[in-house]
Protein backbone atom coordinates (compact mmCIF):
# COMPACT_ATOMS: atom_id res chain seq x y z
CA UNK A 1 0.00 0.00 0.00
CA UNK A 2 1.42 3.46 -0.94
CA UNK A 3 0.90 6.24 1.64
CA UNK A 4 1.90 9.71 0.99
CA UNK A 5 2.18 12.48 3.66
CA UNK A 6 3.62 16.32 3.13
CA UNK A 7 6.37 17.89 4.63
CA UNK A 8 8.59 21.05 3.68
CA UNK A 9 12.52 21.65 3.08
CA UNK A 10 13.79 25.33 3.87
CA UNK A 11 16.65 26.49 1.43
CA UNK A 12 17.88 30.11 2.06
CA UNK A 13 14.66 32.00 3.72
CA UNK A 14 12.19 29.77 1.20
CA UNK A 15 10.69 26.33 1.62
CA UNK A 16 10.44 23.97 -1.24
CA UNK A 17 7.06 21.23 -0.49
CA UNK A 18 8.39 17.66 0.23
CA UNK A 19 6.35 14.67 -0.37
CA UNK A 20 7.12 11.74 1.70
CA UNK A 21 5.94 8.21 0.17
CA UNK A 22 5.98 5.23 2.57
CA UNK A 23 5.37 1.43 0.60
CA UNK A 24 4.87 -1.32 3.56
CA UNK A 25 5.75 -4.42 1.34
CA UNK A 26 7.03 -8.10 1.67
CA UNK A 27 10.86 -8.41 2.54
CA UNK A 28 12.99 -6.91 5.82
CA UNK A 29 14.81 -4.14 6.44
CA UNK A 30 13.64 -0.11 6.33
CA UNK A 31 15.00 2.52 3.62
CA UNK A 32 15.18 6.28 3.49
CA UNK A 33 15.64 7.26 -0.06
CA UNK A 34 15.84 10.61 -1.89
CA UNK A 35 18.93 12.30 -0.42
CA UNK A 36 18.16 12.30 3.23
CA UNK A 37 21.08 13.33 5.83
CA UNK A 38 22.20 11.27 9.04
CA UNK A 39 19.26 12.99 11.35
CA UNK A 40 16.71 11.70 8.75
CA UNK A 41 18.46 8.34 8.24
CA UNK A 42 18.29 7.72 12.33
CA UNK A 43 14.53 8.74 12.39
CA UNK A 44 13.85 5.01 12.32
CA UNK A 45 15.12 4.34 16.16
CA UNK A 46 12.92 7.36 17.34
CA UNK A 47 10.07 6.47 14.64
CA UNK A 48 10.14 2.84 16.20
CA UNK A 49 10.28 3.91 19.95
CA UNK A 50 7.46 6.15 19.60
CA UNK A 51 5.10 4.01 18.30
CA UNK A 52 6.27 1.44 21.24
CA UNK A 53 5.43 3.86 23.54
CA UNK A 54 1.71 4.51 22.16
CA UNK A 55 0.94 0.95 21.69
CA UNK A 56 1.23 0.82 17.71
CA UNK A 57 3.59 -1.66 16.22
CA UNK A 58 6.74 -0.83 13.49
CA UNK A 59 6.41 -3.50 10.49
CA UNK A 60 8.40 -6.01 10.31
CA UNK A 61 8.14 -6.14 6.74
CA UNK A 62 9.95 -4.05 4.24
CA UNK A 63 9.83 -0.60 4.49
CA UNK A 64 10.79 2.37 1.71
CA UNK A 65 10.64 5.98 2.81
CA UNK A 66 11.09 8.44 -0.65
CA UNK A 67 11.33 12.11 -0.29
CA UNK A 68 10.49 13.63 -3.46
CA UNK A 69 11.78 15.58 -5.13
CA UNK A 70 14.86 13.90 -4.94
CA UNK A 71 17.48 16.39 -6.35
CA UNK A 72 16.80 18.72 -2.94
CA UNK A 73 19.03 17.85 0.41
CA UNK A 74 16.88 17.08 3.07
CA UNK A 75 18.11 17.80 6.48
CA UNK A 76 16.90 17.51 10.45
CA UNK A 77 14.30 15.36 12.29
CA UNK A 78 11.71 17.57 11.71
CA UNK A 79 10.10 14.83 9.24
CA UNK A 80 9.82 12.06 12.07
CA UNK A 81 6.12 13.08 12.65
CA UNK A 82 5.28 12.84 8.51
CA UNK A 83 7.24 9.69 8.26
CA UNK A 84 5.52 7.90 11.40
CA UNK A 85 1.61 8.85 10.46
CA UNK A 86 2.47 7.62 6.68
CA UNK A 87 4.12 4.07 8.29
CA UNK A 88 0.97 3.95 10.14
CA UNK A 89 -1.39 4.71 7.32
CA UNK A 90 0.80 2.18 4.82
CA UNK A 91 0.58 -0.71 7.79
CA UNK A 92 -3.33 -0.01 7.86
CA UNK A 93 -3.10 0.92 11.81
CA UNK A 94 -4.05 4.58 10.71
CA UNK A 95 -7.66 5.10 9.46
CA UNK A 96 -7.97 8.51 7.42
CA UNK A 97 -8.50 10.31 3.96
CA UNK A 98 -7.10 13.49 5.14
CA UNK A 99 -2.98 13.08 5.18
CA UNK A 100 -2.92 14.79 1.96
CA UNK A 101 -4.38 17.61 3.17
CA UNK A 102 -1.81 18.99 5.71
CA UNK A 103 1.99 19.89 5.69
CA UNK A 104 2.99 17.83 8.91
CA UNK A 105 6.30 18.66 10.61
CA UNK A 106 7.59 17.76 13.79
CA UNK A 107 10.64 16.08 16.08
CA UNK A 108 9.67 12.59 17.86
CA UNK A 109 11.11 12.41 21.35
CA UNK A 110 11.13 8.37 22.16
CA UNK A 111 7.91 8.49 24.30
CA UNK A 112 6.05 10.05 21.37
CA UNK A 113 6.32 13.64 22.56
CA UNK A 114 7.14 16.62 19.77
CA UNK A 115 9.68 18.83 19.98
CA UNK A 116 10.17 22.16 18.37
CA UNK A 117 11.36 22.62 14.72
CA UNK A 118 12.93 25.69 12.90
CA UNK A 119 11.56 27.63 10.01
CA UNK A 120 8.38 27.34 10.56
CA UNK A 121 7.24 30.64 9.03
CA UNK A 122 8.64 30.02 5.67
CA UNK A 123 6.91 26.39 5.59
CA UNK A 124 3.67 27.67 6.53
CA UNK A 125 3.84 30.70 3.96
CA UNK A 126 4.88 28.11 1.06
CA UNK A 127 1.82 25.83 2.18
CA UNK A 128 -0.43 28.51 1.63
CA UNK A 129 0.66 29.10 -1.20
CA UNK A 130 0.25 25.53 -2.34
CA UNK A 131 -3.41 25.31 -1.25
CA UNK A 132 -3.00 23.23 1.98
CA UNK A 133 -5.45 23.47 3.98
CA UNK A 134 -3.20 23.44 7.39
CA UNK A 135 -0.32 22.75 9.09
CA UNK A 136 0.19 20.26 11.89
CA UNK A 137 2.69 20.94 13.93
CA UNK A 138 4.45 21.22 17.34
CA UNK A 139 2.59 23.39 20.00
CA UNK A 140 6.00 25.37 20.86
CA UNK A 141 6.00 26.78 17.14
CA UNK A 142 2.23 27.16 16.53
CA UNK A 143 2.68 30.85 17.32
CA UNK A 144 5.20 31.52 14.58
CA UNK A 145 3.06 29.75 12.16
CA UNK A 146 -0.03 31.43 13.09
CA UNK A 147 1.04 34.71 11.63
CA UNK A 148 -0.32 33.12 8.40
CA UNK A 149 -3.86 33.61 7.31
CA UNK A 150 -5.80 31.27 5.76
CA UNK A 151 -4.12 28.20 6.91
CA UNK A 152 -5.20 26.07 9.55
CA UNK A 153 -2.38 25.95 12.47
CA UNK A 154 -3.17 22.25 14.29
CA UNK A 155 -0.65 22.73 17.05
CA UNK A 156 -0.04 19.21 18.83
CA UNK A 157 1.61 18.39 22.10
CA UNK A 158 2.43 14.33 20.59
CA UNK A 159 2.11 11.84 18.24
CA UNK A 160 -1.05 10.37 20.05
CA UNK A 161 -3.05 13.91 19.16
CA UNK A 162 -1.88 13.66 15.43
CA UNK A 163 -3.49 10.37 15.09
CA UNK A 164 -6.63 11.37 17.19
CA UNK A 165 -7.16 14.56 15.11
CA UNK A 166 -6.62 12.49 11.82
CA UNK A 167 -9.33 9.89 12.94
CA UNK A 168 -11.61 12.15 14.46
CA UNK A 169 -11.69 11.47 17.92
CA UNK A 170 -10.40 14.51 18.63
CA UNK A 171 -11.29 18.63 17.85
CA UNK A 172 -8.64 20.20 17.70
CA UNK A 173 -9.34 24.03 17.12
CA UNK A 174 -6.62 25.88 14.80
CA UNK A 175 -4.65 28.70 16.34
CA UNK A 176 -6.05 31.89 15.53
CA UNK A 177 -4.06 35.44 15.64
CA UNK A 178 -5.05 38.77 14.92
CA UNK A 179 -1.44 39.95 13.49
CA UNK A 180 -2.25 43.04 12.91
CA UNK A 181 -2.90 43.66 16.80
CA UNK A 182 -0.50 41.49 18.05
CA UNK A 183 2.43 43.33 15.67
CA UNK A 184 0.34 46.94 16.93
CA UNK A 185 0.53 46.50 20.61
CA UNK A 186 4.32 45.33 20.63
CA UNK A 187 5.63 47.94 17.91
CA UNK A 188 8.70 50.65 18.40
CA UNK A 189 9.04 49.14 22.19
CA UNK A 190 12.62 49.32 22.94
CA UNK A 191 14.32 49.08 26.51
CA UNK A 192 17.53 52.04 25.76
CA UNK A 193 16.38 55.68 25.07
CA UNK A 194 18.47 58.72 23.95
CA UNK A 195 16.78 60.27 27.03
CA UNK A 196 18.67 58.15 29.24
CA UNK A 197 22.28 59.74 27.14
CA UNK A 198 23.50 62.76 28.92
CA UNK A 199 25.65 65.48 26.87
CA UNK A 200 27.11 63.75 23.42
CA UNK A 201 24.95 66.41 21.30
CA UNK A 202 27.06 65.93 18.17
CA UNK A 203 27.37 62.23 18.26
CA UNK A 204 23.24 62.41 18.53
CA UNK A 205 23.12 64.53 15.96
CA UNK A 206 25.17 62.40 13.50
CA UNK A 207 22.65 59.25 14.78
CA UNK A 208 19.75 61.08 13.56
CA UNK A 209 21.21 61.78 10.27
CA UNK A 210 22.27 57.90 9.90
CA UNK A 211 19.02 56.75 11.00
CA UNK A 212 17.14 59.27 8.66
CA UNK A 213 19.20 58.26 5.68
CA UNK A 214 20.09 54.92 5.90
CA UNK A 215 23.96 55.71 6.63
CA UNK A 216 26.70 53.79 7.86
CA UNK A 217 28.31 54.97 10.70
CA UNK A 218 31.85 54.70 12.05
CA UNK A 219 32.90 56.24 15.96
CA UNK A 220 35.85 56.83 16.84
CA UNK A 221 36.83 57.80 20.48
CA UNK A 222 38.84 56.59 24.05
CA UNK A 223 37.16 53.79 25.96
CA UNK A 224 34.52 54.56 27.97
CA UNK A 225 33.15 58.02 26.01
CA UNK A 226 29.36 55.80 25.15
CA UNK A 227 30.20 54.75 21.87
CA UNK A 228 28.67 51.26 22.86
CA UNK A 229 25.48 53.01 24.74
CA UNK A 230 24.99 55.31 21.78
CA UNK A 231 25.10 52.92 19.09
CA UNK A 232 22.10 50.06 21.32
CA UNK A 233 19.76 53.06 21.40
CA UNK A 234 20.33 53.71 17.31
CA UNK A 235 17.26 51.28 16.66
CA UNK A 236 14.84 53.37 19.08
CA UNK A 237 15.38 56.28 16.54
CA UNK A 238 14.86 54.37 13.40
CA UNK A 239 11.44 53.95 12.10
CA UNK A 240 8.91 51.91 12.88
CA UNK A 241 9.12 48.12 11.40
CA UNK A 242 6.55 47.50 8.83
CA UNK A 243 4.08 44.19 8.64
CA UNK A 244 6.41 43.52 5.69
CA UNK A 245 9.32 43.93 6.96
CA UNK A 246 8.74 41.92 10.05
CA UNK A 247 7.70 39.06 8.20
CA UNK A 248 11.18 39.41 6.14
CA UNK A 249 12.65 39.50 9.31
CA UNK A 250 10.85 36.88 11.53
CA UNK A 251 11.72 34.55 8.57
CA UNK A 252 15.67 34.95 8.58
CA UNK A 253 15.30 34.29 12.41
CA UNK A 254 12.79 31.58 11.86
CA UNK A 255 15.26 29.33 9.61
CA UNK A 256 18.23 30.76 12.18
CA UNK A 257 16.30 29.06 15.04
CA UNK A 258 16.72 32.07 16.99
CA UNK A 259 12.65 32.87 17.67
CA UNK A 260 12.76 30.70 20.94
CA UNK A 261 9.03 28.78 21.44
CA UNK A 262 5.60 30.25 21.33
CA UNK A 263 7.75 33.36 19.52
CA UNK A 264 5.21 35.08 17.21
CA UNK A 265 6.43 37.91 15.15
CA UNK A 266 9.52 40.07 15.91
CA UNK A 267 8.28 43.52 16.53
CA UNK A 268 10.98 45.56 16.76
CA UNK A 269 14.13 46.38 14.67
CA UNK A 270 16.98 44.03 15.27
CA UNK A 271 20.37 44.71 16.79
CA UNK A 272 23.07 42.36 16.64
CA UNK A 273 26.48 42.81 17.92
CA UNK A 274 28.92 39.90 17.32
CA UNK A 275 32.40 39.45 18.98
CA UNK A 276 35.45 40.57 17.42
CA UNK A 277 36.45 36.62 17.67
CA UNK A 278 33.63 35.62 14.82
CA UNK A 279 34.71 33.64 12.24
CA UNK A 280 33.92 34.93 7.89
CA UNK A 281 31.11 31.87 8.28
CA UNK A 282 29.08 33.41 11.36
CA UNK A 283 29.26 36.45 10.02
CA UNK A 284 28.21 36.45 6.27
CA UNK A 285 26.28 33.04 6.36
CA UNK A 286 27.00 29.68 5.21
CA UNK A 287 28.24 25.96 6.06
CA UNK A 288 27.14 22.56 4.66
CA UNK A 289 23.83 23.18 5.02
CA UNK A 290 23.70 27.52 4.35
CA UNK A 291 22.53 29.58 7.31
CA UNK A 292 22.06 32.82 7.70
CA UNK A 293 25.16 34.80 9.58
CA UNK A 294 25.14 37.62 11.61
CA UNK A 295 24.55 39.91 8.75
CA UNK A 296 21.51 38.40 7.86
CA UNK A 297 19.58 38.46 11.49
CA UNK A 298 20.76 41.99 11.42
CA UNK A 299 18.53 42.88 8.05
CA UNK A 300 15.83 45.44 9.06
CA UNK A 301 17.88 46.45 11.75
CA UNK A 302 21.42 47.15 13.06
CA UNK A 303 25.01 45.44 13.13
CA UNK A 304 27.22 46.89 15.95
CA UNK A 305 30.68 46.15 14.97
CA UNK A 306 32.94 46.97 18.30
CA UNK A 307 36.30 47.46 18.75
CA UNK A 308 36.54 47.29 14.39
CA UNK A 309 40.13 47.07 14.03
CA UNK A 310 40.39 43.77 16.13
CA UNK A 311 38.27 42.05 13.77
CA UNK A 312 40.00 39.52 11.41
CA UNK A 313 40.91 41.45 8.20
CA UNK A 314 39.45 38.60 5.99
CA UNK A 315 35.84 38.97 8.04
CA UNK A 316 35.69 43.00 7.16
CA UNK A 317 36.39 42.13 3.89
CA UNK A 318 33.74 39.79 3.10
CA UNK A 319 31.39 42.30 4.08
CA UNK A 320 32.43 44.68 1.50
CA UNK A 321 29.81 42.95 -1.28
CA UNK A 322 27.03 42.65 1.00
CA UNK A 323 27.39 46.40 2.08
CA UNK A 324 26.39 47.52 -1.26
CA UNK A 325 24.42 44.88 -2.61
CA UNK A 326 22.15 44.37 0.44
CA UNK A 327 21.92 40.85 0.01
CA UNK A 328 24.28 37.93 0.42
CA UNK A 329 24.96 35.16 -1.48
CA UNK A 330 26.43 31.82 -0.49
CA UNK A 331 26.49 29.35 -3.73
CA UNK A 332 27.45 25.44 -3.66
CA UNK A 333 27.76 23.26 -5.77
CA UNK A 334 24.28 22.07 -6.56
CA UNK A 335 22.65 25.35 -5.43
CA UNK A 336 22.44 29.11 -4.89
CA UNK A 337 21.27 30.79 -1.95
CA UNK A 338 20.16 34.31 -1.09
CA UNK A 339 20.23 35.73 2.31
CA UNK A 340 18.93 39.26 2.81
CA UNK A 341 21.15 41.84 4.41
CA UNK A 342 19.78 44.90 4.31
CA UNK A 343 21.39 46.20 7.25
CA UNK A 344 22.57 49.88 8.76
CA UNK A 345 26.30 49.08 9.97
CA UNK A 346 27.49 51.26 13.61
CA UNK A 347 31.27 50.45 14.12
CA UNK A 348 33.64 51.68 17.20
CA UNK A 349 36.95 52.13 17.74
CA UNK A 350 39.50 53.31 19.56
CA UNK A 351 41.81 55.85 17.89
CA UNK A 352 45.18 53.33 19.17
CA UNK A 353 46.21 50.68 20.65
CA UNK A 354 45.99 52.89 23.97
CA UNK A 355 42.65 54.06 23.37
CA UNK A 356 44.08 58.08 24.19
CA UNK A 357 45.36 59.43 20.78
CA UNK A 358 43.85 62.88 20.18
CA UNK A 359 42.34 63.22 23.55
CA UNK A 360 41.82 66.28 25.41
CA UNK A 361 43.68 65.45 28.67
CA UNK A 362 45.17 62.31 28.35
CA UNK A 363 48.19 61.67 26.66
CA UNK A 364 48.74 58.47 23.96
CA UNK A 365 51.59 56.25 24.88
CA UNK A 366 51.61 54.88 21.39
CA UNK A 367 55.19 55.02 19.46
CA UNK A 368 55.53 56.52 15.83
CA UNK A 369 53.57 54.70 13.15
CA UNK A 370 51.31 52.85 15.69
CA UNK A 371 48.39 54.73 15.37
CA UNK A 372 48.53 54.54 11.23
CA UNK A 373 49.38 50.69 11.65
CA UNK A 374 46.08 50.17 13.87
CA UNK A 375 44.35 52.50 11.25
CA UNK A 376 45.26 50.20 8.41
CA UNK A 377 43.41 47.56 9.68
CA UNK A 378 41.00 48.96 8.64
CA UNK A 379 41.03 48.42 4.88
CA UNK A 380 40.47 52.19 2.72
CA UNK A 381 37.68 49.96 0.54
CA UNK A 382 35.94 49.49 3.76
CA UNK A 383 35.60 52.87 5.21
CA UNK A 384 34.71 54.55 2.09
CA UNK A 385 31.54 52.96 2.47
CA UNK A 386 30.93 53.76 5.60
CA UNK A 387 29.44 57.73 5.16
CA UNK A 388 29.91 59.26 8.43
CA UNK A 389 33.18 58.92 10.32
CA UNK A 390 32.19 60.62 13.69
CA UNK A 391 34.65 61.42 16.77
CA UNK A 392 33.52 60.63 20.22
CA UNK A 393 35.04 62.57 23.08
CA UNK A 394 34.52 61.94 26.82
CA UNK A 395 31.59 63.77 28.40
CA UNK A 396 32.79 66.31 31.14
CA UNK A 397 31.78 66.05 34.75
CA UNK A 398 29.37 68.68 34.78
CA UNK A 399 27.34 66.95 31.40
CA UNK A 400 27.59 63.73 33.46
CA UNK A 401 25.54 65.45 36.45
CA UNK A 402 23.42 67.74 34.17
CA UNK A 403 19.81 67.37 36.03
CA UNK A 404 18.06 68.36 32.96
CA UNK A 405 16.71 65.25 30.74
CA UNK A 406 17.76 65.12 26.99
CA UNK A 407 15.50 64.81 23.98
CA UNK A 408 13.46 61.55 23.70
CA UNK A 409 14.12 58.68 21.41
CA UNK A 410 10.32 59.12 20.12
CA UNK A 411 10.83 62.61 19.20
CA UNK A 412 14.30 62.00 17.38
CA UNK A 413 12.45 59.59 15.59
CA UNK A 414 9.76 61.58 14.67
CA UNK A 415 12.04 63.90 12.86
CA UNK A 416 13.78 60.50 11.10
CA UNK A 417 10.12 59.24 9.82
CA UNK A 418 9.36 62.59 8.67
CA UNK A 419 12.36 62.70 6.21
CA UNK A 420 12.16 59.30 5.26
CA UNK A 421 8.44 59.67 3.91
CA UNK A 422 10.39 62.68 2.28
CA UNK A 423 12.75 59.90 0.60
CA UNK A 424 9.61 57.55 0.06
CA UNK A 425 8.03 59.80 -2.12
CA UNK A 426 11.55 60.53 -4.07
CA UNK A 427 11.94 57.31 -4.67
CA UNK A 428 8.27 55.76 -5.40
CA UNK A 429 9.50 54.64 -8.88
CA UNK A 430 12.47 52.65 -7.53
CA UNK A 431 10.80 49.73 -5.55
CA UNK A 432 14.55 48.54 -4.62
CA UNK A 433 15.22 51.91 -2.94
CA UNK A 434 14.15 53.12 0.27
CA UNK A 435 16.53 55.70 1.53
CA UNK A 436 19.50 58.24 0.34
CA UNK A 437 21.89 55.80 1.40
CA UNK A 438 20.83 53.38 -1.39
CA UNK A 439 21.10 55.94 -4.35
CA UNK A 440 23.45 54.51 -7.02
CA UNK A 441 25.97 56.66 -8.24
CA UNK A 442 24.01 57.49 -11.63
CA UNK A 443 20.86 58.83 -9.66
CA UNK A 444 23.49 60.57 -7.09
CA UNK A 445 24.45 63.25 -9.90
CA UNK A 446 20.71 63.51 -10.90
CA UNK A 447 19.30 64.40 -7.38
CA UNK A 448 22.03 65.57 -5.22
CA UNK A 449 22.69 68.69 -7.41
CA UNK A 450 24.92 71.91 -5.76
CA UNK A 451 25.45 74.73 -6.74
CA UNK A 452 28.57 77.24 -7.73
CA UNK A 453 29.59 77.75 -4.24
CA UNK A 454 29.27 73.97 -3.18
CA UNK A 455 31.46 72.94 -5.44
CA UNK A 456 34.13 74.97 -4.71
CA UNK A 457 33.68 73.97 -1.21
CA UNK A 458 33.58 70.16 -2.28
CA UNK A 459 36.48 70.59 -4.23
CA UNK A 460 39.04 71.93 -2.01
CA UNK A 461 37.64 69.44 0.59
CA UNK A 462 38.35 66.57 -2.22
CA UNK A 463 41.66 67.84 -2.44
CA UNK A 464 42.75 68.33 0.66
CA UNK A 465 41.29 65.23 2.29
CA UNK A 466 42.32 62.70 -0.79
CA UNK A 467 38.98 62.00 -1.08
CA UNK A 468 37.85 58.50 -3.41
CA UNK A 469 35.16 58.88 -5.82
CA UNK A 470 32.89 56.60 -3.74
CA UNK A 471 33.71 59.17 -0.79
CA UNK A 472 32.15 62.09 -2.46
CA UNK A 473 29.20 60.18 -3.41
CA UNK A 474 29.03 59.56 0.28
CA UNK A 475 29.43 62.82 0.83
CA UNK A 476 26.08 64.17 -1.15
CA UNK A 477 24.23 61.30 -0.17
CA UNK A 478 24.67 62.80 3.31
CA UNK A 479 24.64 66.61 2.89
CA UNK A 480 21.15 65.30 0.78
CA UNK A 481 19.76 63.57 4.07
CA UNK A 482 20.69 66.63 6.19
CA UNK A 483 18.64 68.57 3.81
CA UNK A 484 15.72 66.27 4.30
CA UNK A 485 15.95 66.84 7.94
CA UNK A 486 16.12 70.42 7.32
CA UNK A 487 12.69 70.25 5.20
CA UNK A 488 14.91 72.01 1.89
CA UNK A 489 14.84 71.37 -1.43
CA UNK A 490 18.04 71.87 -2.29
CA UNK A 491 20.85 70.92 -1.03
CA UNK A 492 22.63 74.07 0.66
CA UNK A 493 26.53 74.79 1.57
CA UNK A 494 25.91 74.57 5.10
CA UNK A 495 24.76 71.15 4.48
CA UNK A 496 27.32 70.36 2.51
CA UNK A 497 29.44 71.91 5.25
CA UNK A 498 28.58 69.69 7.44
CA UNK A 499 28.47 66.43 5.62
CA UNK A 500 31.78 67.18 4.67
CA UNK A 501 32.60 67.39 9.04
CA UNK A 502 31.72 63.82 9.19
CA UNK A 503 34.96 62.42 7.44
CA UNK A 504 36.66 62.44 10.33
CA UNK A 505 39.73 59.46 9.32
CA UNK A 506 40.20 61.23 6.23
CA UNK A 507 41.81 63.88 7.76
CA UNK A 508 45.23 65.03 7.90
CA UNK A 509 44.87 64.95 12.17
CA UNK A 510 44.85 61.33 12.16
CA UNK A 511 47.81 60.48 10.07
CA UNK A 512 49.80 59.28 13.17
Amino acid sequence: MLTKTYGSAVQGVNANTITIEVVVSQGTNFYVVGLPDNAIKESQQRIEAALKMRGYRMPRTKVVVNMAPADIRKEGSAYDLPIALGILHASQQLNTERLGEYIIMGELALDGELRPIRGVLPIAIQARKEGFKGFILPRANAQEAAIVNNLDVIPVENMQQAIDFFEGRLAIEPLQLDTRSVFQSAANQYAADFADVQGQENIKRALEIAAAGGHNVIMIGPPGAGKTMLAKRLPSILPALSIQEALETTKIHSVAGKLGANASLLTSRPFRSPHHTISDVALVGGGGNPQPGEISLAHNGVLFLDELPEFKRTVLEVMRQPLEERRVTISRAKVSIDFPSNFMLIASMNPCPCGYYNHPEKECVCGPGVVQRYLNKVSGPLLDRIDLHVEVTPVTFDQMTETRKAETSENIQQRVEKAREVQATRFREFPEIHSNAMMPSQMVKELCQIDEAGRALLKTAMERLGLSARAYDRILKVARTIADLGDSDEIRLEHLAEAIQYRSLDREGWAG
